[in-house]
């Protein structure tokens, strides 16, 4: 029996032989351009968040959309790598931001790895319930013990000093190039992750479990590391978020809200894509930026924020369902679509 997955899928590579021009332009861009001319604005709230929903959104990818286990609860791992990796820091400073960062999303991997363990009899609806339950126990467990957040009365943690190597990252361009390398070279690490062997047995476990364990695909085992993997990328982007981004984080920063909020990055980008996290978190983090711009050029002043601010989510909620009607693929199957057809313009224009 042939698994048509398999031809879906490269070889492992490790060190890219070629980077296609316009992922060459984005990295000059990033590396180059934003330093250059990026502002504190455009770094806290725009670029920082979307690096870090695009790291998220690949975190729950890898188990949603390459070995097709659903799951709303990303939050809650995520703050379980905030919550980790406050305190690695504040109670092993020794330890330094990278390990702690690491430790943090060791962590979520094995809280991970723990909820995932009825995914081996379980599946479908009946698993995504099993997840929600573990969004709302990790929210409670956070608000519940005072340990985790160091007694404080707020319930919060705040970032301690962050450094690299003796370099100070609590300035906006610092956290940026925290963020931006991290989310990197989580990224290329996954690109090499999904075209090994793993990568395509999780693929053959999503389209079709039974045939892939009558092949010899241990199933249990992979759905298992399939969670930890997801929950260790939603750890460290659940910490980025915390430190890099908000800088103040409580249990509230990581509720049901976020978690819905990845699934539908990935829905919009596109499940089973690398590039569709960043499209996809892209258009949440920059569309309704847009819209509120364009409201108050069309309206001015004349207009509620109140009901601005419904309008937007009504106008953002309607493209969504075009989207999805128009490509149930995703965003990035558009965008492939439409290059394609440039290619062969103006032959099917």
């Amino acid at each position: 029996m042939s698994i048509p997955v398999a031809q879906q899928t490269a070889p492992l590579l490790l060190v890219p032989r070629r980077l296609p021009w316009g992922l060459l332009g984005l990295l000059a861009l990033a590396f180059v351009g934003v330093p250059l001319w990026g502002n504190d604005y455009w770094l806290n709230a725009i670029l920082i968040p979307f690096l870090v929903l695009s790291l998220a959104g690949l975190g729950l990818n890898l188990l949603t959309g390459y070995t097709g286990q659903t799951s709303v609860g990303a939050a809650g791992f995520m703050a379980v790598g905030a919550f980790a990796t406050y305190g690695f820091l504040l109670r092993l400073p020794e330890l330094g931001l990278p390990v702690a960062l690491l430790g943090g999303g060791i962590i979520s991997a094995l809280v991970g790895l723990l909820f995932g363990l009825p995914s081996s009899r379980i599946k479908g609806f009946y698993l995504m319930v099993t997840t929600l339950a573990a969004q709302f126990f990790l929210e409670w467990l956070f608000v519940k013990f005072p340990w985790f957040y160091n007694y404080g009365s707020s319930g919060t943690i705040s970032a301690p000093r962050l450094a690299l190597l003796g370099h100070d990252l609590n300035t906006p361009l610092g956290r940026y190039w925290l963020t931006l390398v991290t989310v990197l070279l989580l990224t290329w690490a996954a690109v090499n992750l999904v075209r090994s062997q793993v990568g395509r047995n999780w693929m053959a476990i999503r389209d079709m479990d039974t045939a892939a364990a009558v092949v010899g695909i241990p199933v249990v085992r992979y759905k298992r590391l399939a969670f930890a993997v997801s929950s260790f990328y939603l750890g460290i982007a659940g910490a980025l978020w915390a430190f890099a981004y908000l800088g103040t984080a409580s249990a509230s920063s990581f509720d049901i809200n976020r978690s819905f909020q990845i699934l539908f990055i990935i829905i919009i980008g596109g499940m089973g894509s690398i590039a569709g996290n960043f499209v996809g978190a892209a258009f949440i983090s920059l569309l309704p930026i847009f819209l509120s711009h364009a409201g108050q050029a069309l309206f001015g002043g004349s207009v509620d924020a109140g009901q601005l601010q419904n309008l937007q989510k009504i106008i953002f909620g309607v493209l969504i369902i075009v989207f999805l009607i128009k490509e149930p693929e995703g965003l990035i199957r558009l965008l492939h679509n439409l290059r394609e057809r440039l290619r062969q313009w103006p032959l099917r224009f």
